[in-house]
């Protein structure tokens, strides 16, 4: 009967999960913060008891792994190119900022607050949450259809997918400290940071590598649904083994879903969406779990309320804006509010509260207080910023309407030739309102017209109007594009 009764509760919890989500989208709130909340009110009076920290942590682990992988698997290199040098300034100069500005606030106000802490100790508490949360940036970012100038989307998912080791290596390294007293080693701290990044991106690319000549040579068309076991297999393995030589995993399995999302793979629609639905599925066992996990009257009495409010709104309102400017100074081509919003969406989520973990795992005093800390300030990241992701950029003037395309196809990975959808406009029909009189590319074809809410194929003799969305495939889509402004199209979109 246990095994029964504990699928119950799982099935339980995953539907109230996904009404959560559900209710969010509507709200304009982030989903994950519901997760929080449906973990916390179903641990709430012990209705589900949880209370393993080791438990917790490993299941942090493996959704962040997966999270990272599959964040990296959707990242074109093409778009991240342009935003490399900020993006790595971002995801370490800027965590480190973060973690010094903060730890210095919690050391110089714990004791008006009646709390005795050592600066170490200040310090691994800013360390856990000075990076912003991928789970959270990609999910906000992705579900809303909403552009952003100045290559802002593509550098945020790059800062949030790869900033996350820069905290781990200093949380590990407080850790340390404060468990055995010794004091900060500046050069043994930047000595293990350098190793574990270095052999972390090697690995990353070399497995990434690695990956992508397996999923292509081995032949297992005829049982295509083991391909999203055998990926998997291979996120896993490039995780634990560059963990295993001192190298920082996390980077390296974000590096290997780069690396794997950049080349031609087999079967890779169905191994997207594989991907997109456990990574769901992790986010929300993972926020689950780290909800039920906290003790609602602990993380409620006054010093802890007093202090994850102050920490939280230093960290949104000074602390990420003095890293954030400090960090892009060099980089000329951002704007002053493009910044102010690179400095806006620094949300805190997941990975802050598994990180605090590792204090109550490694038997460190005040652990729990620090860990309810951050999960209160993580609360008021995604309250704060994660409900006004879309309005600041609106504010700001840097978003525009993201187009989406009328057609949705799949499109086996072999056939070479590219799908786009072009929108008819008056200057298009100039010579003429028929299909025939489009002067289109070689090698294009226009395969289906939607008009309205209706969908046929074209003869020549088709008359065009204002306003139709065509189909079009092309064996040559970079002379299609070179010739869009010629043909008097407006609107492109790659289906």
């Amino acid at each position: 009967m246990l095994s029964e009764n504990f699928l119950l509760v799982g099935a339980m919890l995953l539907f109230a999960a996904v009404f959560a989500g559900k209710a969010a989208y509507r709200l304009g709130a982030p989903a994950l913060l519901l997760f929080l909340g449906v973990g916390i009110l179903f641990g709430y009076n012990d209705f589900i008891n949880f209370d393993s920290a080791e438990f917790a942590q490993f299941v942090g682990m493996i959704a962040m792994c997966i999270i990272l992988f599959s964040g990296g698997m959707d990242t074109k290199f093409s778009e991240i190119k342009p935003v490399l040098a900020p993006g790595i300034v971002m995801a370490t100069l800027g965590v480190m900022l973060t973690a010094l500005i903060v730890g210095a606030f919690i050391y110089l106000i714990a004791p008006q607050l009646g709390v005795d802490l050592t600066l170490s100790l200040s310090l691994l508490i800013a360390a856990t949450m000075s990076s912003t949360d991928s789970a959270s940036v990609f999910s906000i970012l992705r579900s809303k259809k909403q552009g952003l100038q100045q290559n802002l989307r593509p550098l945020l998912e790059l800062e949030s997918g790869s900033n996350d080791p820069m905290a781990y290596i200093l949380t590990v390294m407080l850790v340390g400290i404060c468990a055995d007293g010794a004091s900060i080693d500046w050069w043994d701290a930047i000595k293990t940071f350098v190793i574990q990044m270095l052999v972390g991106a090697a690995l990353g690319y070399g497995f990434g590598r690695i990956t992508v000549w397996i999923m292509n040579r081995i032949n297992i068309r005829n049982i295509p649904s083991l391909y999203s076991v055998l990926l998997l297999a291979c996120a896993f393995f490039t995780f634990s083994f560059t963990s295993m030589v001192y190298g920082n995993g996390y980077l390296a399995v974000y590096i290997a879903g780069l690396v794997v999302g950049n080349y031609r793979i087999a079967y890779r629609n169905m191994l997207g969406t594989f991907f997109d639905s456990f990574t769901w599925l992790l986010q929300i066992v993972l926020f689950l779990a780290l909800g039920l996990f906290v003790d609602i009257d602990e993380l409620l009495e006054m010093d802890v309320v007093i202090m994850g409010l102050a920490v939280g709104l230093f960290m949104i309102f000074v602390a990420r804006p003095i890293a954030t400017y400090i960090s892009m100074a060099p980089f000329r081509n951002f704007t002053f509010k493009a910044r102010s919003y690179i400095s806006w969406v620094g949300l805190r989520g997941a990975v802050p509260i598994i990180f605090a973990l590792y204090p109550i795992t490694s038997g460190i005093e005040n652990a729990e207080y620090l860990f309810n800390v951050v999960f209160l300030v993580t609360i008021v990241s995604l309250l704060v910023q994660g409900t006004t992701v879309s309005g600041m950029a609106n504010i700001l003037g840097l978003s525009y309407e993201e187009s989406e395309s009328t057609f949705k196809l799949t499109v086996p990975d072999h056939i070479r030739s590219e799908f786009s959808e072009i929108g008819v406009t008056a200057s298009m029909l100039h010579n003429g309102d028929t299909l025939k009189d489009i002067h289109l590319p070689g090698h294009t074809l226009v395969v289906m017209v939607c008009r309205g809410d209706k969908y046929f194929v074209p003869k020549g003799h088709t008359q065009l109007k204002s306003g139709d969305k065509l189909l079009v495939v092309s064996d040559n889509n970079e002379e299609l594009l070179r010739k869009v402004d010629l043909l008097g199209i407006k609107h492109l979109i790659k289906v």
